[in-house]
């Protein structure tokens, strides 16, 4: 009774871990911890990696199927640091070259590796596939591999400093790894000190049954999110250009600007206004999603920076009343490997500035 009690629990808790919506389809990054990379520079990519590695339930899935029935300092601190090794070079290589790949694929391999990893630890392959298993370091480094890019491609949601890209990359990944260290010890703990209970043997098996379910289950979701946003965001897409085209061509802008910004760049465009001026706006990139802090400046004091709205989207509109008096504007920045050209529609009581 006890037994069967277990694996319902332990069974319920690793899928219950995945049946919110947020958590099944990507844990991505907040537009809060954005804004907070923004006002806290390069020290706070060591504490958004880390809470990222301890928020991020795939990684520690994995982890915790490849720690599970080591029991030698020597043997965990072996295969931890090919899984550390496999995602830290993906991590830094792909990052700093702008590698981006579907967060949904990468997110469902990562899924699969959960599975593997379970599958293994029940000795599969001898007992259903009748093979021997593939060496266990080379495919832990490989899947480790495949977690960089997915950590890579969270970290290239954030506005990366240029001239301190490799620095930004380096503090994140130490955070990566000190969040890591942290969930380990944690998880080391608990299973030594189960080891030695009677329920250990049947708690094994139930945790990677679990496991290989709660692989499946993220696999299943995130080609769900795939298959959903190649379709159905596309059309939305594509229906909301339309409705903004179809507005603006019945409103009379006062300036319309194409401004293109770098791959891998950055650039902030300025308006000259005064206090109480009321400046309308609407902004569109054909598909290419920015980040962008839509800010102003008194004038004579550029250090009371005020920030009116920070997000990532490939369009925007709305308008603002300015509380002071001095320049107000844009900054987008480019993650992406391609030039875009930002359709820009103004209208209001300003100056321009050319920068």
């Amino acid at each position: 009774m006890f037994d069967i009690r277990l694996s319902r629990t332990v069974l319920f808790a690793l899928l219950a871990a995945v049946l919110l919506p947020e958590m099944a389809l990507a844990h991505g990054m907040s537009e809060a911890e954005k804004q907070a990379i923004i006002e806290g520079g390069n020290m706070s990519y060591l504490w958004l990696g880390a809470t990222h590695m301890l928020s991020g339930y795939d990684h520690l899935a994995f982890v915790f199927g490849i720690i599970f029935f080591l029991t030698s300092f020597r043997d965990i601190a072996k295969y931890v640091t090919a899984f550390t090794l496999g995602h830290s070079v993906t991590l830094i290589f792909a990052t700093y070259k702008g590698i981006q790949l579907n967060y949904f694929l990468i997110d469902a391999v990562i899924g699969l590796s959960v599975c593997y990893i379970a599958f293994s630890n029940l000795d599969g392959f001898r007992k259903y596939l009748g093979i021997r298993p593939p060496n266990m370091i080379l495919m832990i480094t490989g899947l480790g591999l495949i977690h960089g890019f997915g950590l890579s491609t969270r970290l290239q949601e954030l506005p990366l400093n240029a001239d301190a890209l490799l620095l930004n990359i380096v503090t994140f990944n130490l955070g990566i790894e000190l969040g890591q260290l942290l969930a380990l010890i944690l998880m080391l703990l608990v299973i030594n000190v189960w080891r030695k209970r009677p329920s250990f043997q049947p708690f094994s098996l139930s945790a990677n049954y679990s496991l290989i379910l709660l692989g499946a289950f993220l696999f299943m979701m995130q080609m769900h999110g795939y298959s959903h946003g190649s379709g159905e965001e596309k059309t939305a897409d594509a229906t909301a250009q339309e409705v903004t085209l179809t507005a603006e061509a019945q409103s009379d802008w006062r300036d319309s600007l194409a401004i293109t910004i770098p791959a891998r760049g950055d650039l902030e465009y300025k308006l000259k206004m005064d206090q109480g001026k009321t400046l309308e706006y609407s902004w569109q990139t054909g598909g290419t999603e920015l980040f962008f802090d839509f800010h102003g400046e008194p004038t004579g004091d550029v250090n009371n920076f005020q920030s009116y709205r920070a997000s990532s989207s490939d369009s925007a509109s709305g308008s603002v009343e300015t509380p002071f008096t001095g320049t107000h504007g844009w900054y987008w920045k480019n993650s992406s490997n391609e030039a875009v050209t930002i359709a820009l529609k103004l209208r209001g009581d300003y100056q321009m500035i050319n920068k």
